[in-house]
């Protein structure tokens, strides 16, 4: 049974699995980006990582990146980065990785791995039309339509991070103002804290403890934060329709504690059954780059039966 492995490269870390085609996961790892200190550091952390996991299991017969960044698959190329992995833009991952492995290699956006993880092996199994949504530093996206992403002629579709909520709003890093990311992503959730006149909260988990707890200062932040992520759930499921919009990043590691909000919202616009939270977390862009891979060892002529829709998969982690 073929081996391969998935990697996701983030601004904060890089994770890694060995995977099998039914979805078993055979070792994992993780290390620190480092990315303050630039993209040799960077690469040098993927080495070490990727290394690990081929001592671990040296029959792995391809390698999967999932980075941050807009990212042109057929040449594997990083042609948009923002400073959260800095010097990366023009960074040619699938050329690097092949040289520096032997092994078949290729690479696509995070957001669009993460939803192929999860149309694979989570959330999504079964169903063809689908959004993923990545709540984190940043706000990522992805589209899935009748089975295939779709990643757009600049490879930036299912860039709703950067699409506008508030026009003229907050200014984003992307030049842009109001978008998407300044409102909903766990950076927004702690800026909204900032803005209240007697803000005690530093961090976004305490903000998500003390509305747990019933503090009212928490729960109106948290209900504030809430309704505009409603907004874009509604905004998308009008643009593209599809059968399941799925949440996944950071934030959504505390969903016990706001999803009745959200779901409250939602059901009075018929849309409570159309959202659903990514079941294998943080781990979804790696099972999607290792996907990548498999379909890359598939163009190759090594046969892989990939996980088709609505066809059971099993997953250990």
């Amino acid at each position: 049974m073929p081996q391969v492995i998935g990697v996701d490269v983030g601004g904060t870390g890089i994770k890694g699995l060995v995977v099998n085609e039914a979805g078993a996961v055979l070792a994992e790892a993780t290390y620190a980006t480092e990315a303050r200190l630039g993209r040799n550091v960077v690469l040098g952390q993927l080495c070490g990582l990727v290394g690990e996991l081929l001592s671990s299991y040296g029959e792995v017969e391809a390698l999967g990146i999932a980075s941050a960044g807009r990212v042109n698959v057929e040449t594997g190329e990083v042609i948009h980065a923002t400073n959260n992995l800095p010097g990366w833009q023009g960074m040619p991952l699938t050329e690097w990785a092949t040289g520096e492995f032997g092994l078949p290699s290729t690479a696509d956006n995070d957001a669009n791995a993460a939803l192929l993880g999860e149309a694979w092996l989570g959330t999504g199994r079964g169903k063809q039309n689908l959004v993923m949504l990545t709540l984190g530093t940043g706000v990522g996206g992805a589209n899935m339509a009748f089975g295939r992403l779709l990643r757009g002629v600049n490879w930036r579709g299912g860039d709703w991070g950067h699409s506008v909520l508030v026009p003229e709003g907050r200014p984003c890093n992307c030049g842009k103002r109001g978008c998407v990311e300044q409102y909903i992503s766990g950076s927004a959730l702690l800026r909204l804290a900032r803005e209240e006149k007697d803000n005690i909260y530093t961090h976004g988990r305490e903000i998500m403890t003390a509305a747990d707890q019933g503090e009212a200062a928490a729960l109106y932040i948290l209900e504030r934060y809430i309704a505009d992520l409603a907004l874009v759930v509604e905004n998308i499921a009008a643009s593209v329709d599809p059968e399941v919009i799925i949440l996944g990043g950071g934030v959504t590691q505390d969903q016990a504690i706001w999803w009745p909000m959200l779901t409250a919202k939602l059901t009075s616009v018929g849309l409570a059954d159309r959202v659903s939270v990514a079941e294998l977390g943080n781990w979804a862009g790696c099972f999607g780059a290792a996907q990548l891979a498999f379909e890359r060892l598939h163009e190759e002529g090594v046969g892989w039966s990939g996980g088709s829709e609505g066809e059971e998969t099993k997953h250990e982690n």
